[in-house]
């Protein structure tokens, strides 16, 4: 069974990109300009990977200099797949700006230079592990949490937001890049480091792993760290039926959800965390999690040459039960993929911004 670091490596990953927006057809038409607002000009102080290298790990840095920097908006969470965030690139990299609010794609569209005045707000990193089989996490840049769980939190209050984040010009979208295996990061790069990090880019000829990832709760209005509470959809080498589960989809809506437990797919899997797994088994608690089914984020493996590329999608993006083409899931065909290139405890994860992002080859 392949170690549990792995597993750990993507729990926490998937409550970052969650969404509680209704579904509606996937956006594939042109966004419009923005309304009438007033365009600021600055001149920024440091470009984000200067900014980055200001971040000591595991300590989370109250910025008390008067830094600006600027960037292109990168993303959109119109689908879904981002929620209460969004990423801004310069030439140097790109950075997550946490503001706690959804619809942010009527305010921030691809294109649009943001200008953020870093005094007073958090510099932080989301998703650190240490060991052998840990690495670095995203360098974000937030407010200072005050419950201490996390080393950022959201600007969600707009005072503050308006202190902070300035709208300038509306220009061209960014460009991908498009990224080879080489210049893939490595697990302890960060955007300092490495200037793909954080931004949007295109990997080509990703082939499919025969490997998903998904954290299940018996019930999600529980305590979700509870091992009576978790069950974890991960490969087991030994186990062929593991290897995916029956998910051929991006991710689950709630319906999809439903489709898979009842399918009897996961039946055997068990309740429980790493070596705490006495309670039983997903059929076992069949309908307790029907009860309370709920949308789930997918990570659907990918590897490009000797790299392992973790596709990791919301349950509650527009596109979450869109089938993954069974040429691809048979390994006949690759994949091309836009979206932006993040790390978890090392691992690389990408996120799409829309399935019109996937082109099979």
């Amino acid at each position: 069974m392949k170690t549990l670091y792995k597993i750990a490596a993507a729990v926490l990953a998937f409550m970052s990109v969650t969404s509680c927006d209704e579904f509606t057809p996937v956006f594939t038409g042109k966004y419009p300009e923005p309304g009438e607002y007033e365009k600021v000009e600055m001149t920024p102080t440091h470009t984000i990977a200067e900014l980055v290298a200001m971040y000591k790990l595991g300590k989370p840095q109250v910025i008390k200099d008067d830094i600006v920097i600027a960037g292109k908006v990168s993303t959109s969470d119109r689908t879904g797949n981002f929620y209460r965030s969004f990423y801004i690139q310069d030439e140097t990299g790109g950075i997550e700006i946490k503001i706690g609010k959804t619809g942010l794609y009527n305010d921030y569209k691809p294109g649009q230079t943001v200008y953020v005045k870093c005094e007073g707000l958090t510099l932080g990193m989301y998703g650190y592990k240490s060991g052998n089989y840990g690495g670095s996490g995203m360098v974000q840049l937030g407010y200072e949490d005050p419950t201490g769980d996390y080393e950022t939190s959201y600007l969600d209050v707009a005072p503050i937001i308006d202190r902070h984040i300035f709208r300038g010009e509306f220009g061209e979208p960014v460009v991908p890049q498009v990224v080879t295996e080489s210049q893939l990061p490595g697990k302890n790069d960060t955007q300092a480091t490495n200037r793909y990090v954080g931004s949007l880019v295109t990997l080509k000829g990703l082939r499919y792993a025969e490997e998903v990832f998904a954290l299940l709760y018996l019930d999600s209005n529980k305590d979700t760290k509870l091992s009576s509470n978790r069950v974890f959809l991960s490969r087991d080498d030994e186990d062929e039926d593991t290897w995916t589960w029956g998910i051929t989809t991006w991710a689950m809506s709630k319906n999809k959800y439903l489709e898979y437990l009842s399918s009897g797919v996961w039946d055997k899997a068990k309740v429980g965390n790493g070596n705490d797994q006495n309670y039983g088994t997903v059929g076992t608690n069949k309908e307790q999690m029907m009860k309370n089914a709920s949308a789930y984020s997918v990570s659907q493996y990918f590897t490009m040459g000797n790299k392992e590329i973790q596709i990791r999608t919301s349950g509650y993006s527009r596109f979450a039960d869109t089938e993954i083409d069974p040429e691809v899931l048979n390994g006949n065909k690759t994949i091309d993929v836009t979206g932006v290139i993040t790390l978890y405890q090392g691992s690389i994860q990408f996120t799409l911004i829309d399935i019109a992002d996937v082109k099979v080859n």
